[in-house]
């Protein structure tokens, strides 16, 4: 059976199971009912308890408290003392959440074959680039340093085969390389109510296109950075083990802290190419008061925070920094202001729904980085 979450709960489908142990099993649907409730790990064994009632997916031979036993003694979970009266708190441990980020990216980006260092060069070459460990014949015009000079050696001993030693023009080989851009980008992610309102989950989809592609950058493209900031109320970054754990809170959408806490960590980077994703579903509803109040407005589009948006669009495009906006939502109104947000700031918007969330931006991400 697999189990999937969409719009309308938790669902099981048949399939061809590909693991072949029952804790394998059980561990693929723990992954996702874990992320869908934010680590509760309690919650997510209850999860697993009720649906064992109608799916039979654990037995007397292999019961779920079997599992969790497994869970513990393969340091996936691990007790603390912060449970309080109730007893020790079970909590993932740090392989478990790498696990989940590999989870997701096979999920999302599973279709991706395995690709080489290389695989969004451009078509600039130079000593800044990296090596292919492949050679080709020197051309005039190629930096001097670019030269393989223990190659470009041999092939002069083999032409003179004995005779006196002299290098010539023909025997230069250079090293071939790529030169690779290196680009910093900014995953904002929407934690307003709404994300959660309608019976239909946007936050489980959104935590994993965050875990799915902060994998991908540091294993396919280790030199780039990934900042990951949410925003509701109020703007903050999260680290990359927290994403799991991510909640929707009773929050407005202030879309301008956002962006600005974005185009901030931006402009502490030393790389030219930078870009903001912003994952949302709503209009942009409050803005911060220089008093620490909060001016907030969900009816319609507030004319103050909309130009506040399209201040923020234009700082962004005085920087040089590349805005993708990628809309849960299909209203028109809310059409309108992102195409007027995208078109200030040169940016894009992308209406997408919760299933295809995760290629969108990836094909995104890999579009800006040939833009680049």
């Amino acid at each position: 059976m697999d189990l999937k979450i969409n719009s309308s709960g938790l669902t099981f489908s048949q399939y061809v199971p590909k693991v072949s142990t029952p804790f394998e099993r059980l561990f693929e649907i723990f992954k996702e009912l874990i992320t869908h409730t934010s680590g509760d790990f309690q919650e997510a064994i209850e999860w697993m308890r009720e649906l064992n009632k109608e799916y039979k997916f654990a037995d007397n031979e292999y019961s779920i408290d079997d599992f969790i036993e497994d869970l513990l003694s393969k340091a996936y979970i691990q007790t603390s003392d912060e449970g309080g009266e109730g007893g020790a708190e079970i909590k993932l441990t740090p392989k478990t959440e790498k696990l989940l980020r590999q989870h997701a990216l096979k999920q999302i980006f599973g279709r991706l074959k395995k690709s080489s260092s290389g695989c969004h060069a451009t078509k600039s070459s130079g000593p800044g680039g990296d090596s292919t460990g492949e050679f080709r014949a020197y051309k005039f015009g190629d930096s001097i340093e670019k030269i393989a000079m223990s190659e470009s050696i041999r092939n002069a001993q083999i032409r003179n085969a004995g005779t006196e030693f002299n290098l010539a023009r023909e025997d230069l080989v250079v090293n071939e390389s790529v030169y690779n851009t290196q680009m910093s980008t900014v995953l904002m992610i929407d934690i307003s109510h709404s994300m959660i309102l309608y019976g239909e989950d946007r936050i489980t989809p959104a935590k994993k296109v965050a875990m799915a592609l902060a994998e991908f950058i540091s294993t396919q493209h280790p030199k780039d950075s990934l900042d990951i900031l949410v925003f509701g109320n109020d703007a903050w970054t999260i680290k990359l083990k927290d994403i799991p754990y991510l909640k929707v809170g009773p929050y407005h959408t202030n879309t301008v802290a956002g962006l600005s806490l974005a185009m901030d960590l931006l402009r502490r980077r030393k790389n030219s190419n930078k870009q903001i994703f912003m994952i949302t579903d709503g209009k942009p509803s409050c803005l911060k008061n220089s008093d620490g109040t909060y001016y907030k407005n969900s009816n319609g589009l507030d004319k103050l925070i909309v130009d506040k948006c399209y201040n923020m669009a234009h700082q962004a495009k005085r920087l040089d920094i590349s805005i993708t906006t990628f809309m849960i939502a299909q209203d028109p109104y809310l059409k309108q202001f992102i195409e007027t947000f995208s078109e200030a700031c040169n940016g894009n918007a992308i209406y997408t729904g919760l299933k295809g969330l995760g290629d969108k931006i990836f094909k995104g991400y890999n579009e800006n980085k040939k833009k680049k």
